[in-house]
Formats: C-alpha cells, sequence, structure tokens
C-alpha cells in the first residue's frame, strides 16, 4: 500500500492565500512601512500642481475681494474634508479602507459605492495625467526656446512625447513606497518653482499702468472668466483623491492607529501649500494685474536663466505628480486584470498593462493641449465632488451627526458650496476649451 496523499487544504484557506499573495502584489497595499513625513511630500507633490501657476491669473478674473476670500474658503474646506477622509480611513476597527472606492461601498453600499466613486476617481485620476502631459511638454519646450532661442523650432507634440518617455521609464516602479525618491524630489522642486514666481515677481516689482479690474469688457466674458477661476481654485486644491492610497502606506496597530502620523504629516503639508500659493497668487496679482498670463512664468520672461530654472523644476515636479496620480489607476486597472480577468499577477502584466495606460494619455495630451480650459472644465466637474462634498456626504451617511449639530451644519454647508462648484466651474471652462478651440491646429 502506497502513503496516503496529504488531505487537500480547505479551498477557502487557498482563496485567502492567493487573495493575501494578490493583495501583496498591488501597488497600494504591497507595502505598509512608510513614515509619517512620506505622507507629508506625497500630499504635497499631489496638492501643489501646476495649478499654482494659474493662481495670479485666477486672482485676475475673481478681483481682490472675492480672490482671497475664495483661496482661504477652499483651503480650510478641503483641510477638513481632508481630516475626515484620515478619520474615516480605520473607522471599522480591524479594517483599513485602503482605497476611495472602498470607503464608498461602506457609506453607499457594495454597488452603488462603486458607481458613485469609481467614475469619478477615474476621471480626476486620468485628467490629471493628461493636463500633466501637457504641462510637462509646455515647459520642457519653454526651457528649450530660453536655453537656445536661435535653435530650430520644435514642434510641442515633440516635447510632450519626451515627457512621457520618463514616465513609461518610472511607471514600472511597484508601489507607492518605491517613488517615494521620485516624490520627494517633487514636492522640494513644487516649493522651489512657487518661490520663484513670487520673488521674481516682487523683483520685477508693480509694473506701470497696471490694472486690477476684470479683463473682460463684456459682462458675459467677467461672469465666464469668474466661473472658470472657480474651477481654477478648486483644480489647485485636488490631493482627495489619492489621500486613502497614500495612507495605506502607512503601518498601523490599535494602540498606533495611521491616522496620527498620516495626520501630522497633512499638516505639515497643508502649510506648506499656504506658503507656495498664497504669497504666488497675491504678489503675482500685485505685480502684473488683469494683464497677467494663465501661466505666471509666461509673464517673467526675465532674468532668463532663473525662468528657465522654474521650468525646468516644473518639469521634475509634474514627473513626481504624474506618478502619484497614476498608481491608483494602476492598482485599479492590476486589481481588474487579476482579480476579475484572472491574468496571473507578474512583471510582463504590469509591464503592457502600464505602458498602454502612459500612451494612452500621451495621446489625448498631444491632441488636445488648452491647458487652462481643461483645468477650469475638469476642475469644476470632478475635483469639487471628490475634494469638497463627498467626504461630508460619506461622513454624514456613516457616522449620521445628529441633525443641527455642529458637525451636521458644517457638513451641509461644504456639501452646498461643493455642489455649487461643481455647476458653475465647467460652463466658465468649456467656453474658454472653445474660444481656444477656434484658434487651435491639431498637432502644431
Amino acid at each position: 500500500m502506497g502513503t496516503q496523499a496529504p488531505p487537500t487544504p480547505p479551498e477557502s484557506y487557498d482563496i485567502r492565500s492567493k487573495e493575501k499573495n494578490v493583495d501583496d502584489w498591488l501597488p497600494i497595499t504591497s507595502s505598509r512601512n512608510a513614515k509619517w513625513w512620506y505622507s507629508t511630500f506625497h500630499n504635497v507633490t499631489a496638492m501643489v500642481g501646476a495649478g499654482v501657476l494659474s493662481l495670479p491669473y485666477a486672482m485676475s478674473e475673481l478681483g481682490w475681494g472675492p480672490g482671497i476670500a475664495i483661496l482661504i474658503l477652499s483651503w480650510i474646506i478641503t483641510l477638513y474634508t481632508l481630516w475626515q477622509m484620515v478619520e474615516m480611513h480605520e473607522m471599522v476597527p480591524g479594517k483599513r479602507f485602503d482605497r476611495y472606492h472602498e470607503l464608498g461601498q461602506e457609506a453607499f453600499g457594495e454597488k452603488l459605492g462603486l458607481w458613485i466613486v469609481v467614475p469619478q476617481q477615474l476621471v480626476v485620476e486620468v485628467s490629471v495625467n493628461i493636463v500633466y502631459m501637457v504641462t510637462g511638454g509646455q515647459s520642457l519646450k519653454k526651457f528649450h526656446d530660453l536655453v537656445c532661442p536661435d535653435c530650430k523650432h520644435i514642434k510641442q507634440t515633440y516635447f510632450i512625447m519626451i515627457f512621457a518617455s520618463v514616465q513609461f521609464v518610472l511607471s514600472q516602479l511597484p508601489n507607492f513606497n518605491s517613488i517615494s525618491g521620485v516624490s520627494l524630489a517633487a514636492a522640494v522642486m513644487s516649493f522651489s518653482y512657487s518661490t520663484i514666481a513670487w520673488s521674481a515677481s516682487v523683483e520685477k516689482g508693480k509694473q506701470e499702468n497696471v490694472e486690477y479690474g476684470y479683463p473682460s469688457s463684456s459682462t458675459a466674458g467677467t461672469v465666464f472668466g469668474f466661473l472658470s477661476a472657480l474651477g481654477d481654485v478648486a483644480f489647485a486644491y485636488a490631493g482627495h483623491n489619492v489621500v486613502l492610497e497614500i495612507q495605506a502606506t502607512i503601518p498601523s496597530t490599535p494602540e498606533k492607529p495611521s491616522k496620527k502620523p498620516m495626520w501630522k504629516g497633512v499638516v505639515v503639508a497643508y502649510i506648506i501649500v499656504a506658503l507656495c500659493y498664497f504669497p504666488v497668487a497675491l504678489i503675482g496679482y500685485w505685480a502684473f494685474g488683469n494683464s497677467v498670463q494663465d501661466n505666471i512664468l509666461l509673464s517673467l520672461e526675465k532674468p532668463t536663466w532663473l525662468i528657465a530654472m522654474a521650468n525646468m523644476m516644473v518639469v521634475v515636479h509634474v514627473i513626481g505628480s504624474y506618478q502619484i496620480y497614476a498608481m491608483p489607476v494602476f492598482d485599479m486597472l492590476e486589481t481588474m486584470l487579476v482579480k476579475r480577468l484572472y491574468f496571473s499577477p507578474g512583471l510582463m502584466l504590469r509591464l503592457i498593462a502600464r505602458s498602454v495606460y502612459v500612451a494612452l494619455t500621451m495621446f489625448i495630451a498631444i491632441t488636445f493641449p488648452f491647458f487652462s480650459g481643461l483645468l477650469g472644465f475638469f476642475g469644476g466637474l470632478v475635483f469639487a465632488p471628490t475634494t469638497y462634498f463627498l467626504p461630508c456626504v460619506m461622513w454624514l451617511a456613516i457616522y449620521k451627526p445628529k441633525v443641527g449639530s455642529l458637525s451636521w451644519f458644517t457638513n451641509w454647508v461644504c456639501i452646498i458650496l461643493g455642489f455649487l462648484l461643481m455647476i458653475l466651474a465647467p460652463i466658465g471652462g468649456l467656453r474658454q476649451i472653445i474660444l481656444d478651440a477656434k484658434t487651435y491646429k491639431f498637432y502644431s
């Protein structure tokens, strides 16, 4: 008689170990040993986008009073909703909501939660990636034109391709912790070019015959400009789409929950954000008034070496930002391929899936590079919900604060303001895109 075969393990065990292996491979959940300062620079990189450079222009469309009010209000509201996200990450004992849509499912139910959150989150992340492709290409072109004014003219399309080539390589880094070096460099750069932008404006001083009235001569133009500027501001405060994914990389135990180090990181990040945003917006507008361009670096042409350097910093920062926003998309993509379509996790799958995604964002960026209109349009349409009021709706659905209490009241105020932003801002952005598209030649 031969030896008896060992008993087969129960199927459930097999499935569990398989799921654990997959989770250890997926980008968001594979590495949980981040320090609190990782969350600082990931958040700075995610938030201080190239959006900061369009703030003086947004100020010119909003005017002094409304402009300052909206900047400060946005800073407070988004810090509050970010605090909610950090708190909700581990509100169910023994469970972590590592992804935005998992929190959505807890709040709105399995099916509905996915349908509410995933489309919005994907549109946000993909549109940021497209806008960053354009920004990266534009800044590279500007750098080239400044350093070598007599060189042969090279199309912006090629610069976007050069920028994308870096992303093809970096997108193979497996998870958030492996891009922390890239992210740190990006965060330092964003602080540096913001400082260059406002200090060069101070140096230039208030321009002669500077005007602070609304730039548009018609009432319609002024109103549309105002709405579009609201979208620009919304776009500037959009780090919430990746906040749970960043927090997922921080270790957590019942005694030491991840929300403490995460919140510490977020507060430091927000102080840095304020130091980047307020000086650039206010000093840039003060110096150039309503003649400021939609990217402040374009208004500051001299000293050439400094502006060239700032443009290169934008490129480095956008390289890092692209990765931070692409990581949750890669995570969804790979989850779907492995868990739904049963591909086996591995290097080849990652190489093909991620390269296809980078190529797609590159193609769209080359085809439609209307930079500022895109910001206003996307800023209003999808950043407003995920940043300004979706966290509040989830908070109300999960914690059910007493009607009339401070928490209840605060959340409803945020929801109403965010909803107005979502309706109004895209109108301005869409008009801007239509105006830009009239004069645009494809693949120029």
